[in-house]
């Protein structure tokens, strides 16, 4: 790894072993991994053996952690952003940290990996083209312009919910 990089590292949805090489081969060589919860990803760390400090990064400290990371990957370091499932920024928090890391002309490297979205697709059978929204809203109103927008697509509306 050359250079200061803020690598954006999708982990594995449900199963330790979906997760790439390339991947895995980032998590080693990082500085540091910036993480959604700390818990869950140490877990995966500790699984292949991975050593490396946590900091986490969710959604309500995003403001306050932004500036302490973007001076690390200043200084020179490479840092790791991990979600806990699936890939950062995709209903997961990040956006604050790559926006202002781009800004300041820090490299950003996303890598491909695991995604829910096309592994349902995939099995479901469907054809054609598909929308996705995110996790759907919460609130009546917002919920019911969504659902008017799935009555007048043709498009297939894909979204997540949690349990």
């Amino acid at each position: 790894m050359e250079g200061s990089t803020l690598y954006i590292v999708p982990t594995p949805i449900g199963n330790l072993g979906d997760i790439t090489l390339r991947a895995l081969d980032v998590l080693k060589n990082v500085d540091v991994v910036v993480c959604e919860d700390t818990r869950r990803t140490v877990k995966l760390l500790n699984h292949y053996d991975i050593k490396k400090p946590l900091v986490s990064y969710e959604k309500f400290s995003e403001a306050k952690k932004t500036d302490h990371i973007i001076r690390q990957l200043e200084s020179g370091k490479n840092i790791a952003l991990v979600s806990d499932a699936g890939t950062p920024l995709v209903s997961d928090p990040g956006s604050r940290i790559i926006t202002c890391a781009r800004q300041k002309g820090i490299h950003v490297e996303a890598l491909p990996g695991p995604s829910a979205i096309t592994t349902a697709l995939s099995a479901s059978g469907f054809e054609g083209s598909f929308r996705f929204i995110g996790f759907f809203p919460r609130q009546n109103k917002a919920m019911k312009q969504e659902i008017l927008r799935m009555d007048i697509s043709r498009e297939h509306t894909v979204f997540f919910e949690s349990p």
